[in-house]
């Protein structure tokens, strides 16, 4: 299933589990907890991971460590602090609130570390109705991982994202081989994937769509509601990257944007954390 709606990948204490397995891919995974009183337990395995605060806040403790995570009200009050867990790590997690959990299969065990909100690129990318915000808090430039690669991406309300739709499934001079999961909070919005996997849906909060191969884009908000989703990307490259090619017959639409204004909306709190 390429559309996963919210509550169907249920598994345990993650209210979205989404496992290389699952997806019949080898690299990409997600979990998604919504954290009350009780603590999750967890060991990383083979995979690497981030913890991400969507929403409220956090404590992670990792080989001994203890971080206390700020997080924020919701992902459209700024970027948030996150953790990053290594490969074959013991982990718990306690705190309220609902937190995302990016992982890569891995060979690399790196230190766990702490990245603070403050140090989290924030690009705006587009203009006019393509206006969007990209939270960079894992791109390749900005932190260091094995394999794992994740951004964030706000789109307000009546704005296109992942636009011109793109690709990333050839290996090839300027493009890569990365399968990629898109997570929604906001919405409604709409879903497009095409191009050998085809996808058209309405998703929202806790929803999430399986890229392995095709053009995806774009990413519409319905007006009158902000969209977000936080891109997942990992592939068989030994140096990370976010290598794509645009769809040809729209590539043009980048040129289109020179002389346009920025939309007002972005950045989204960014210094309210």
């Amino acid at each position: 299933m390429s559309h996963i709606p919210f509550g169907t990948a249920a598994a345990g204490p993650w209210a979205v589990q989404v496992t290389p397995e699952s997806a019949a891919w080898t690299y990409c995974g997600l979990r998604i907890a919504d954290l009350d009183d009780e603590p999750v337990e967890f060991a990383t395995g083979t995979e690497e991971m981030l913890v991400l605060p969507l929403s409220g806040s956090c404590e992670v403790v990792a080989d001994g460590l203890r971080m206390t995570l700020h997080g924020r009200e919701s992902v459209f009050h700024g970027p948030s602090d996150f953790a990053y867990l290594p490969i074959r790590t013991s982990v718990r997690l306690s705190g309220r609130g609902r937190v995302a959990l990016p992982a890569a299969r891995a060979t690399r065990r790196l230190p766990v570390r702490y990245g603070p909100a403050a140090d989290v690129p924030v690009e705006i990318r587009g203009a006019g109705q393509s206006t969007r915000q990209v939270n960079n808090f894992c791109s390749p430039e900005a932190f260091d991982c094995d394999r794992l690669v994740a951004v964030e991406v706000l789109t307000p309300g009546g704005n296109w994202s992942s636009y011109p739709p793109h690709k990333h499934d050839t290996l090839r001079e300027g493009e890569a081989v990365l399968e990629e999961i898109y997570y929604f909070e906001g919405g409604p919005g709409y879903q497009r994937v095409y191009g050998g996997h085809d996808v058209l849906a309405e998703v929202a909060a806790g929803d999430v769509v399986l890229v392995p191969r095709g053009y995806h884009g774009p990413s519409m908000a319905a007006p009158g509601y902000d969209l977000y989703y936080l891109n997942v990307l990992a592939g068989p490259a030994e140096k990370r990257t976010m290598a794509f090619c645009d769809d040809p017959r729209h590539a043009w639409i980048r040129s289109s944007w020179s002389g346009q204004p920025i939309d007002p909306r972005v950045p989204f709190g960014r210094g309210e954390n």
